[in-house]
């Protein structure tokens, strides 16, 4: 699978400290001949909202209530196995930092602007915030969807699709973030999504609700 081996081989090069990382100084020096020419304070407002959808603060929030909203509508539907979201989305959660802190910690990354790490803290690889982002909105999407008609689940998807990169990009426009930081997190939400998309129609029942399109 695409995201895994790209995941591998962007974790091999950060732990090497390889030629790939030359990708990460090219963005940002590009990011920063930007900044010079727009003087965006638009943009400048946008990289910073962005970023902070990425905080576990609304993106948690957002994932838990998509999981109750799911599982009430599921209940209305006569599904079952309705209570399905309310253990998925917080199990979401918790698998968040379980992904993220063991490598942040093991890779220790500095920043992009040379910030030296602090005797015990944290790297910034993978990125946390496009993770918590694409795990925490692309999860509830994938709760939510399965409650909704096919019309509905369109523009779910294509709002869930456009914001979790816009995260990684906001990230990367406020130079909190090297490039490769946001692909990780987001080859991570990818593996995420996948594995749940699969899981999920296993955990059908027959004798579930009526809904045709349920897959609870």
């Amino acid at each position: 699978m695409f995201p895994a081996v790209l995941l591998a081989l962007v974790s091999w090069q950060v732990a090497v400290d390889g030629p790939l990382l030359g990708l990460d100084r090219t963005v940002r020096h590009a990011v920063a001949r930007l900044h010079g020419t727009l003087h965006s304070g638009l943009l400048d407002w946008l990289g910073h909202l962005f970023s902070d959808l990425g905080s576990t603060v609304p993106a948690i929030p957002v994932l838990l209530g998509a999981g109750a909203l799911a599982a009430w509508r599921a209940r209305r539907a006569g599904v079952r196995r309705w209570w399905l979201p309310l253990l998925v989305a917080p199990l979401a959660a918790l698998l968040i930092p379980l992904l993220v802190v063991p490598a942040k910690a093991w890779f220790a990354r500095p920043g992009p602007l040379d910030q030296p790490l602090a005797p015990g803290s944290w790297g910034w690889y993978p990125s946390g915030h496009t993770t918590t982002a694409g795990v925490s909105y692309g999860v509830g999407a994938l709760l939510l969807g399965r409650t909704l008609g096919p019309p509905a689940r369109r523009v779910l998807s294509v709002v869930t699709a456009l914001l979790v990169p816009a995260v990684g990009l906001g990230l990367i426009w406020s130079v909190y973030h090297w490039f490769l930081d946001v692909v990780a997190g987001w080859c991570l939400t990818a593996l995420v999504l996948w594995g749940l998309d699969r899981a999920l129609p296993s955990l059908g029942d027959p004798a579930a609700g009526p809904a045709p399109d349920e897959r609870y």
